[in-house]
């Protein structure tokens, strides 16, 4: 069983990423506050222990708010899981596939993007099919998709 670490809803687009304790996933939408409502890609993963890798690798330290997921999740390898649920408390995520990094990641730090293309390090993407709310310290677990 895995948990999850931080949560971070992005003001605007290419907006300021704020950590909150706590956040709504709605139905179809995403994460309340955040402007990608409706979207294929409504909500992004990371996974705490493959980000800590990648900085590792780079020799630097970086809060992962920089990667601009909107969840971060420890105990639950998120790599090949396109297809799967993603159970954050009692809702549910269905994992759409690899989050492909931007240019933004090289705005943060020279190198980054690069770094995370490979292995699945710079997350997935989903879309909610159970909504609810999601705290900080909430259990996570990926399912294979019935």
């Amino acid at each position: 069983m895995g948990r999850l670490e931080a949560i971070w809803v992005k003001r605007a687009r290419r907006g300021v990423m704020d950590a909150v304790p706590e956040a709504e996933l709605l139905v179809g939408h995403g994460l309340a506050g955040s402007p990608r409502h409706g979207s294929r890609r409504q909500v992004t993963v990371i996974e705490q222990e493959l980000w800590n890798t990648v900085i590792s690798e780079m020799g630097t330290e970086l809060d992962p708010s920089a990667r601009r997921a909107n969840l971060m999740v420890s105990g639950v390898p998120l790599r090949e899981s396109r297809g799967g649920l993603l159970i954050v408390g009692e809702c549910a995520i269905e994992i759409r596939g690899e989050t492909r990094p931007c240019e933004r990641m090289d705005e943060a730090l020279p190198g980054l993007q690069e770094t995370l293309r490979s292995d699945w390090r710079g997350g997935v993407f989903g879309g909610v099919l159970v909504g609810g709310s999601v705290h900080v310290g909430d259990p996570v677990e990926l399912r294979a998709r019935a």
